[in-house]
C-alpha cells in the first residue's frame, strides 16, 4: 500500500448522493416502461466481517446486517466478508451470499489473522469509511449508525464501540468480564490509553485515517485493534466512542489464554517502541487537518505558540526541580555551587524534555550535539544566576535564603526567556523539509528510510515479527475482484 507523509486532508462532511441502494431500486413500482438497471455507486461505508471457520453462524449473521442496513442507513454500502483460510464450508457459504445479495462481497484469505484480513479489505476499499464487527453480531446493530456518523460528518478520525461505558448494557460472564476489564487496566497503566474498551469487535475508521495510520500497525492478530488505537491516540486523532449493548456468544471459538498471551507480548512491544522512540509518529503529524491552533496569526511565527506552551510546561515542572535540588545541596554546600550543581541537573533534563516534546525531535540523532549546545545555554543561565547572587552578597554578605531565592527566581525568569529563544534559533530551529520531516534527524528504522509515496502496507503476518516482505498482491487481487 503506497501512503504519504504529512497533514491528513481536512476533516469534512461526505456528501449525501441522491442514489438508493440496489436492493430498493428493485422493489420500486413500474409504469409499464422498461425498467433502468440501477446505476452503480460507489459505497460511503464498507463494513468488514472477519471469519474463520464460521460456516454455521455466516449466513444468518450477514443476512441480519444486510437487512438493517437496507432498512436504516441512508447511504450506499458495501459488507465485506474476509475469509481467514478457513477449512470449513465458510468460502462456500461467503460465495453464495455475495451471489445472492448485490451489497454483498467475499474476499478469501490464505493466511490466518484478523488484523492481516482487516488491512488487506480496508487498504484496497473505496469506500471514505470502514468498519468491521464480529460475525456472530454480538454487538446491538441499533449502535451501528451513531458509530459512523461522526466519521461521515468528519467530527472523529476514528470510532470504537464501548462495552464499558456506563450506560452500557452488556451480559456475558464473569471470567470474560474480569478479563477485558484487566486487560484495560494493564493498557491504561502501561500505555496510558484513554479509550475505555480495546477488545470489542465493532469498530470504524476514515479512510483518509487508514492509509497513513496502518503501514504503522504491525500486529496482524488480535492485538491489531488495540496497537491501532495506541498509535491514533499518541498522534493526536479524535476517537469517538459508543455505548453498546452487547451479549457475550457461549460458542465462540477464540482461545482466551492464547489471546490474552498474544496482547501482552503486543503491549511490551509497542510500550517499548513507545519508550525508545522508535515508532515514527512524527510520520503522522497532528493536527490531521483543520485545527484552529494551526491557524495563522499576524506576526506570530508556525508552531510558535504550541512550543510556548510546551517550553513552559517543561520550564515550571524544572524550575521545581531546581528548587528541591538547590535546598537539597545548600545544606551541604555554599550558595554558589548549590546553585551551580542543581542548574546543570535540570538543565540537562530540561533540554532532553524540550528536544522530544516541545521540538519534535526524536532518535539518537545529534542527541550529543544538543545537550552539548544545552549546556553552552546553561553556562549562559548560571553567569545571570551567578552574577545575581554576587550582586546580592555584595549588596548585603549575609541575605536570608528567602532573599536569595526571590533573587534567583528572578534571574531564572530572564535565563528562561533567553533559553527559549536559542533553543528555537539555535538549538532546534525549524529544520523539517518538503514533507514535514525534520530534514537533520536519522531515519530510525527501515520504514524512514522509504521516501514518501513509497511506504508499503507490511502486515505482522501470524504473529511474526518480521513483516518487510508483504505486498499489494491481495489489495490487487481484492479490486480485482470488484
Amino acid at each position: 500500500m503506497r501512503t504519504t507523509l504529512g497533514n491528513l486532508p481536512a476533516r469534512r462532511h461526505l456528501p449525501v448522493t441522491g442514489a438508493v441502494h440496489p436492493s430498493d431500486a428493485a422493489t420500486r413500482p413500474t409504469t409499464g416502461a422498461p425498467r433502468v438497471p440501477p446505476v452503480p455507486v460507489a459505497p460511503v461505508l464498507d463494513v468488514v466481517v472477519p471469519v474463520y471457520n464460521e460456516e454455521a453462524g455466516l449466513g444468518p449473521g450477514v443476512r441480519r446486517l444486510h437487512a438493517h442496513l437496507v432498512d436504516t442507513f441512508p447511504y450506499p454500502f458495501r459488507i465485506t466478508i474476509a475469509d481467514n483460510a478457513s477449512t470449513d464450508r465458510t468460502p462456500a457459504i461467503a460465495a453464495r451470499l455475495a451471489a445472492e445479495l448485490p451489497e454483498v462481497e467475499s474476499f478469501r484469505l490464505e493466511q490466518k489473522g484478523r488484523g492481516l484480513a482487516l488491512r488487506t479489505v480496508w487498504t484496497a476499499s473505496d469506500a471514505p469509511v470502514l468498519a468491521y464487527m464480529d460475525v456472530d453480531l454480538s454487538t446491538d446493530l441499533n449502535a451501528l449508525l451513531p458509530l459512523v456518523a461522526p466519521l461521515i460528518s468528519g467530527h472523529s478520525d476514528l470510532a470504537i464501540g464501548s462495552r464499558l461505558a456506563q450506560s452500557s448494557r452488556v451480559v456475558r460472564g464473569a471470567k470474560r468480564e474480569f478479563i477485558s476489564r484487566t486487560y484495560n487496566l494493564i493498557l491504561r497503566g502501561s500505555l496510558a490509553a484513554h479509550f475505555s474498551d480495546a477488545q470489542c469487535g465493532f469498530k470504524a475508521i476514515r479512510a483518509d485515517v487508514a492509509q497513513r495510520l496502518l503501514p504503522m500497525v504491525e500486529d496482524a492478530g488480535w492485538f491489531f485493534d488495540t496497537e491501532m488505537l495506541v498509535l491514533a491516540e499518541r498522534a493526536g486523532l479524535r476517537i469517538h466512542e459508543v455505548p453498546v449493548d452487547w451479549i457475550d456468544d457461549p460458542n465462540s471459538s477464540v482461545d482466551l489464554v492464547r489471546t490474552a498471551t498474544a496482547d501482552l507480548r503486543g503491549v511490551w512491544r509497542v510500550g517499548r517502541a513507545l519508550a525508545t522512540g522508535r515508532l515514527a509518529l512524527d510520520r503522522l503529524r497532528r493536527p490531521f487537518g483543520e485545527d484552529p491552533r494551526d491557524r495563522e496569526l499576524p506576526g506570530v511565527p508556525p508552531g510558535l505558540a504550541r512550543q510556548l506552551v510546551g517550553f513552559c510546561a517543561i520550564g515550571v515542572l524544572s524550575t521545581v526541580v531546581y528548587l528541591a535540588l538547590y535546598f537539597l545541596f545548600r545544606g551541604a554546600m555554599d550558595s554558589q555551587l548549590a546553585n551551580a550543581l542543581a542548574l546543570l541537573l535540570s538543565a540537562l533534563g530540561n533540554t532532553a524534555a524540550n528536544r522530544r516534546l516541545t521540538f519534535g525531535v526524536r532518535g539518537p540523532a545529534r542527541a550529543v550535539r544538543h545537550q552539548a549546545q544545552g549546556l553552552v545555554v546553561f553556562a549562559i543561565g548560571l553567569a545571570l544566576t551567578s552574577g545575581s547572587l554576587a550582586a546580592l552578597h555584595t549588596a548585603a554578605p549575609h541575605p536570608a535564603h528567602r532573599t536569595e531565592l526571590a533573587v534567583l527566581v528572578a534571574a531564572n525568569l530572564a535565563a528562561t526567556v533567553l533559553r527559549f529563544l536559542l533553543f528555537r534559533a539555535w538549538l532546534f530551529p525549524d529544520r523539517t523539509d518538503q514533507y514535514g520531516r525534520d530534514a537533520g534527524t536519522v531515519p530510525e528504522s527501515r520504514a524512514d528510510l522509504a521516501a514518501p509515496g513509497d511506504h508499503d502496507g507490511r502486515a505482522d503476518r501470524a504473529g511474526q515479527a518480521d513483516f518487510d516482505d508483504f505486498d499489494d498482491r491481495d489489495d490487487h487481487d481484492l479490486r480485482s475482484a470488484r
